[in-house]
């Protein structure tokens, strides 16, 4: 057992013990802690309870080490409460256990229990180790409270790597990929080594604020560290996925050329880095070289893929996925209705939709939004109240898909009912692109003063995508003072954009303001701001 236990032959260990106990030989304390471990990692609860029953018997239940290993079983098999039984019941408790029933909690999601085993702990006179602080600043992370892990981080003397992985991985999780950057490049200053788990948690950040340079910092940092193969392994998504975000396709490949060709999640990330490029014809020749391959794709591969094709390839994909075992995979479900609506067959993707059994958020938001862009805003509407009616309760992406649906159509007071509900009867709070819609829907229809009077009780200050809908609709409409009021926004919110002067300037003219016309003539000139050239384009062939 003490061999199987050794080399990871968990099964083998487990079937040992059986084997010994059939033959009446007794097992003792030094036999209980590898075949708890045994059932630990192959979560066999069933002979795990047996084994307890077997220490109880032996009169092994004051074995702290064994008492231990069946705290960690109970609590890696998901009996939490079986597990903190035996905590109480426990004559004398070491660190370790203490910190095992810590992790017990915090491995079940039980986490403010974790904190309250620190406090007991306390009173107990036992002293905190790394390792318990590691545990409570998980616990803390994985609750979305990364500034409480933080208090405790500076509490211990000599932080380990994954006590710094652990605060790194938290803020990235929330959002804080700027606090989380600027904790990594601390954590170097020190002297620290990042190891490939650190590395790959500082590369979630990178994507997610396109810090390019960053980025290849890390990638410096990797190689010199002579990680070899593992890095690309580990830290390679992450790190393709970061440079085609920041448009850097060709390093992106050359990090694919150095991973393993094997690992569907390479041939998933570089798809997923063409897709984020608008490059589909590459996105279609990658999956395809990775067919040749005979490298079978799943659920993340059609869900990546489906988006970057074109109409025929689209097509041959989902043929593909008909012959697979992908029948119950919603997301590549609803990667196919959006892939035919973007492609003009939203009778197709309607179809996709009602084939479904079942049907997610994302799925009723896919078809809702392909209804908007086409223009069938009607069919949005009822399609949103089914979706209701079915239980699934709409959230933010599913109103700014519905107001642009009733923008699309010219359903101006559905469209402003839409949003009053929103805020009512939902209670969600709307976003910029909320008001942007509901703006979009009256400068389309010709009541640009009633955007503007929109605008101005919105408590948010109008972007320049909104003074930019509210200036093309004046302009198109002819109301001339709307458009002055719309191009100074813009010059205000963009102030090297010489096209914004130049309709200022225009419309000062227009009602009369000739002195107003000169300044801001007069201001370009001062400022190097060129009138911006006028451009055509010519489709030569195909």
């Amino acid at each position: 057992m003490s061999f199987y236990s050794r080399n990871g032959m968990f099964d083998e260990c487990i079937s040992a013990y059986i084997g010994m106990k059939s033959k009446n030989v007794l097992p003792d304390g030094y036999v209980f802690p590898k075949v708890l471990r045994a059932c630990t990692v192959a979560t066999c609860l069933e002979t795990g309870v047996q084994v307890q029953k077997d220490v109880i018997q032996c009169g092994a239940e004051s074995n702290t080490e064994v008492c231990n290993c069946l705290i960690d079983m109970y609590s890696k098999c998901g009996c939490i409460e079986s597990a903190r039984r035996v905590f109480d019941s426990m004559v004398g408790r070491d660190l370790l256990s203490w910190n095992t029933m810590i992790s017990g909690y915090v491995y079940n999601g039980i986490l403010q229990m974790a904190v309250e085993i620190l406090g007991l702990m306390r009173l107990d006179s036992i002293e905190p180790d790394t390792v318990t602080w590691n545990t409570l600043m998980d616990a803390y992370c994985r609750m979305g409270q990364c500034d409480e892990a933080w208090k405790i981080f500076r509490q211990i003397e000599e932080p380990s790597i994954i006590s710094w992985t652990t605060l790194i991985s938290g803020y990235s999780r929330i959002g804080k990929h700027k606090r989380a950057l600027g904790i990594f490049r601390d954590m170097i200053l020190r002297g620290v080594h990042a190891d490939l788990d650190c590395i790959s948690s500082i590369l979630a950040s990178c994507q997610q604020m396109l810090a390019l340079r960053f980025g290849q910092e890390i990638h410096a940092y990797g190689t010199k560290m002579d990680y070899g193969r593992a890095f690309y392994k580990s830290a390679g998504p992450a790190l393709l996925t970061t440079y085609a975000k920041c448009g850097r396709i060709q390093d992106a490949e050359c990090v694919f050329r150095l991973m393993d060709k094997c690992d569907v999640v390479a041939w998933n990330a570089m798809i997923l880095g063409y897709g984020d490029r608008e490059m589909g014809n590459l996105a279609v020749k990658c999956f395809q070289e990775m067919q040749s391959m005979g490298i079978k794709g799943d659920h993340t591969t059609f869900s990546t893929i489906l988006p970057a094709c074109e109409l025929k390839s689209g097509k041959q994909i989902h043929a593909y996925i008909k012959k697979g075992s992908f029948a119950s995979a919603i997301p590549v479900w609803n990667a196919l209705i959006h892939m035919y609506a973007q492609c003009g067959c939203i009778g197709t993707a309607y179809s996709v939709f009602s084939q479904m059994d079942n049907k997610d958020l994302v799925s009723w938001n896919t078809m809702i939004g392909g209804f908007g862009k086409h223009g069938l805003g009607q069919t949005a509407l009822k399609l949103l109240q089914e979706m209701r009616n079915s239980g699934i309760h709409p959230n933010s992406f599913t109103f700014t898909s519905v107001l642009s649906a009733c923008s699309h159509s010219g359903l101006i007071e559905e469209g402003l009912e839409i949003f009053n509900k929103m805020t009512e009867t939902f209670e969600l709070n709307p976003g910029m692109e909320h008001y942007a819609c509901v703006i979009d829907l009256l400068a389309r229809a010709g009541r640009v003063e009633d955007a503007v009077e929109f605008i101005m009780r919105m408590p948010v200050m109008a972007d320049k995508h909104i003074w930019g809908s509210v200036l093309a609709a004046s302009l198109a409409y002819q109301k001339i003072s709307i458009v002055t009021v719309a191009a100074e926004h813009l010059v205000k919110l963009e102030p090297e954009n010489a096209g914004h002067y130049v309709t200022l300037s225009n419309m000062y003219s227009k009602v009369g303001r000739v002195d107003d016309a000169v300044k801001i003539r007069k201001f370009m000139e001062s400022r190097g701001l060129g009138k911006p050239l006028g451009l055509s384009w010519v489709v030569n062939g195909n």
